[in-house]
């Protein structure tokens, strides 16, 4: 589904309505240029996902971690140089136990587990607008794409 946000609280909404619906074990690859809302987008979903602490960049940690009901790895995989990296990083085990948002993730995806979401976010041509185009992939989202798409429906519209 593609939305078009209008402002940082827009972005942080659309990542809060995919936020609501994801569970321990998911990973959502974000997309998108230097600037886009990433971040911003992330934000959104610790905050449905009950997380009380500011979200910040991990450009520099690699990753920052976050307590929640559902705790969150916010990865940020720009500074990577190898592959190997990303294997030393411990990205499956993350998936053990939380939800986990990887930045860069378009530029890993043959990597990762095809059971994800891909969130690629795009600067508009007007001031401080994104689109966001959120698929989810494989069955595991089966049963919750059609709930997503509701939610997302309701951001846009509102």
């Amino acid at each position: 589904m593609m939305i078009t946000t209008r402002g940082a609280h827009e972005t942080e909404s659309v990542g809060a309505a995919l936020g609501q619906f994801l569970r321990e074990g998911d990973l959502v690859a974000l997309g998108g240029d230097l600037g886009a809302g990433k971040t911003t987008f992330v934000k959104g979903v610790a905050r449905a996902l009950g997380v009380r602490h500011p979200v910040t960049s991990p450009t520099f940690t690699i990753v920052q971690e976050y307590d929640g009901p559902v705790p969150i790895a916010h990865v940020d995989i720009y500074r990577l140089q190898r592959v190997q990296e990303l294997h030393d990083l411990g990205l499956e085990e993350m998936l053990d136990d939380r939800v986990v948002l990887v930045e860069w993730g378009d530029v890993v995806a043959p990597l990762l587990p095809p059971e994800r979401v891909d969130v690629q976010l795009t600067i508009g041509d007007e001031p401080d607008t994104r689109t966001i185009d959120i698929v989810a992939l494989g069955p595991d989202w089966t049963e919750r794409r059609d709930a997503l798409h509701d939610a997302l429906a309701a951001v846009r519209s509102a």
